[in-house]
């Protein structure tokens, strides 16, 4: 490292001002601040309560608590290809050819979105922050492994520009970024993002032959089946019946070797990650716990009331398919998005589980319903936050008169 500290040092008169290179300041300083801590000290006067950790560390951890989503992901998207074509492989086999699809979607959506955001830092001469670490990881780990390379730049590029960018930078978006370019592939290219088939099945699709029966339907979307064509039949007689004998049991969905987006499957690895964010105070537990319960309860209303088969599903079984714990492990405990009152956490989470199920159930076409909710309730989090503050102070405010 001391070759690259004194490279950098060599090369850092040529971007200061006065410098040949000044213009191009705020790209070099990113990459200086990448590779080391940032020597910069507190100017302003009083009190200053300094930690060991910065945004860059703070970023990183939540990178790191996404790798075992992204290495089972990987595997998985090899596994269902081999499920698919009815070919026989080892594990090796299936993970490097699920790393030979990610990684791709992964360097498409860091080289766009870095890029983006390096020329912005320089046109309008400001340090490039470390927000995007988290973003260009969650962005690949929310998509299928079939989208298109040119829509994950696209997409990127324009939640990085209207998602952030235009409300001041890092720090200053009101929605969650990696949810907004989700969502804009769903309102644009609808085909792409929200298809039955999210299986890579080989360099010609269409021409590739499948076992028999093979659909590579999520299990959402073989549940919205059962409210889509108004039939009676129990969603888990339709899993039973798949294409693939025992793949939608509620133990195998846990572990995620199923069809879906290439992060968002596993819920036991997610929960690995949420471990790490909760062990280094990075993640709030209650945002967690509490989307959850309210994805429970809301399960259980449903199983109640009964009117068609989806609202009988199971209440557990909306805990582990779809991206519910993905999206409430990475997504919902967004410290800018979210709510900031420990109060107003709990109703946060609360309302995002809630929703994910509503949605399931009464929006068949988009069964999928935890990236709307967070969205929604990105908006209404500063509304939450308000109110909790303001009953606290009505609560303070009669026990000093008492």
């Amino acid at each position: 490292m001391k070759f690259v500290r004194d490279l950098l040092d060599k090369q850092k008169k040529h971007f200061e001002k006065g410098g040949k290179l000044e213009n191009f300041y705020y790209g070099f300083e990113a990459l200086e601040t990448f590779a080391f801590t940032p020597n910069h000290t507190t100017s302003t006067k009083g009190v200053q309560v300094r930690d060991a950790i910065d945004l860059k560390r703070l970023m990183i951890t939540v990178v790191i608590a996404m790798i075992p989503a992204l290495l089972f992901g990987m595997w998985n998207v090899g596994h269902q290809h081999f499920l698919a074509t009815g070919e026989q492989a080892e594990f090796m086999d299936k993970f490097l050819l699920g790393a030979q699809l990610v990684l791709p979607i992964v360097v498409v959506a860091y080289v766009s979105g870095l890029g983006v955001e390096f020329f912005i830092a320089i046109v309008r001469k400001h340090p490039v922050n470390e927000g995007f670490l988290v973003t260009g990881m969650l962005i690949p780990l929310i998509m299928p492994v079939t989208i298109p390379l040119w829509q994950v730049a696209l997409a990127t590029v324009f939640a990085v520009v209207i998602g952030k960018e235009v409300f001041g930078g890092t720090g200053m978006n009101i929605l969650n970024i990696a949810l907004l370019a989700r969502a804009f592939l769903y309102f644009a290219y609808p085909t792409d993002i929200s298809g039955d088939i999210w299986t890579y099945l080989g360099p010609a699709q269409a021409e590739v032959q499948t076992v028999d029966g093979y659909s590579g339907a999520t299990a959402l979307a073989i549940a919205a089946e059962s409210v889509i064509n108004e039939g009676s039949q129990p969603v888990l007689q339709m899993y039973d019946q798949a294409w693939y004998s025992g793949m939608f049991t509620f133990g195998n969905m846990f572990m995620g070797a199923i069809p879906g987006s290439i992060g968002e499957t596993s819920s036991f690895w997610i929960l690995i990650g949420a471990i790490i964010l909760i062990a280094t105070g990075v993640g709030s537990w209650k945002i967690m716990f509490s989307v959850f319960a309210g994805a429970y309860v809301m399960g259980l209303g449903f199983n109640a009331i009964g009117a068609n088969e989806f609202m009988n599903l199971p209440a557990h079984y909306h805990l582990v398919i779809g991206g519910l714990a993905f999206g409430a492990v990475y997504m919902a405990t967004d410290p800018v998005s979210a709510s900031h009152t420990e109060t107003g956490k709990w109703i946060y989470g609360f309302l995002i589980g809630i929703l994910t199920v509503v949605i399931r159930v009464f929006n068949p076409a988009y069964p999928e319903g935890i990236m709307l909710a967070i969205l929604l309730m990105n908006v209404f989090a500063p509304l939450i936050d308000y109110y909790v503050v303001q009953a606290n102070k009505k609560r303070r405010l009669q026990r000093a008169t008492v």
